[in-house]
């Protein structure tokens, strides 16, 4: 009987032990990129993500995040997944890089390698940069955020945009991506922000400027702006826009105004 007991006992134990490896792996796995970014040494730090469709590059600076390729001539567009370098100084990411298309060097005993991550994962950590970062590093965190599989960023970033305590660069480099993202309500976002009266200058010309990539749902916006918009650099800047977009309603608005001379 009591080998029996001490078998059943050391059965419990081996269970309890598993349990505790299994809960600790689990922490491991489910700790966010922010951290594992913090607990790094100086130096640099390295991870990856899969790219949305279309996304390609040559693995040094050209990135392409065009879906259509040139039937007349191949290029060197390589596709594989977003790979981003961060440098840390004193705990604090000094600056990032971006690649497509490529492989990592070898690494040294100042590299640390975090291997692949989730999309949603590097764009919540990214765009955390963005809007918490210094100016440089923020800026350079918005473009690989783009680039993620399967995660819509322009909510964020459009509200990044709308951060009056964030830098000028940083809010228009916001707006000229959100300007990318071909929706209805993305575009509505930028007309709002490019009609706010009380938003910095530079910030709502980029607003303007992204509405004019927008073909299929910029124009009426732009229209509106150039009609109705207080400020007349605003207003400048959506004329000169329409004025690049061929669309048959600018000329006919070209056509009210020059009618009234």
């Amino acid at each position: 009987m009591r080998i029996h007991s001490l078998l059943s006992t050391a059965r419990a134990l081996s269970a309890v032990i598993v349990i505790a490896v299994g809960v600790a792996a689990g922490d491991a796995h489910a700790q966010n990129l922010a951290a594992r970014v913090r607990q790094a040494g100086d130096g640099t730090v390295r991870f990856s993500f899969a790219a949305r469709e279309g996304v390609c590059g040559n693995g040094r600076n050209n990135i392409s995040t065009r879906s259509e390729r040139n039937q007349d001539v191949e290029s060197e567009c390589e596709t594989g997944p977003v790979m981003v370098a961060l440098t840390k100084l004193n705990g604090q990411v000094t600056s990032l890089r971006t690649y497509v298309g490529a492989r990592w060097k070898a690494g040294g005993a100042d590299v640390t390698q975090l291997g692949t991550v989730s999309t949603r994962d590097a764009v919540d950590y990214l765009l955390g940069v963005a809007e918490g970062g210094s100016a440089k590093v923020a800026e350079q965190a918005i473009f690989p955020a783009t680039l993620a599989d399967s995660v819509t960023s322009w909510p964020r970033l459009l509200r990044l945009a709308r951060d009056e305590s964030r830098p000028r660069e940083v809010r228009s480099r916001a707006v000229f991506w959100v300007g990318q993202a071909a929706s209805e309500e993305a575009t509505k976002g930028l007309a709002d922000v490019a009609e706010d009266a009380s938003g910095d200058r530079e910030v709502r010309k980029a607003a303007v400027f992204a509405l004019s990539q927008q073909r299929a749902n910029g124009v009426e916006s732009l229209l509106r702006i150039a009609r109705e918009n207080k400020d007349k650099e605003i207003r400048k800047q959506a004329i000169f826009w329409l004025g690049q977009s061929n669309d048959p309603r600018a000329l006919d608005y070209f056509e009210s105004v020059l009618v009234k001379r």
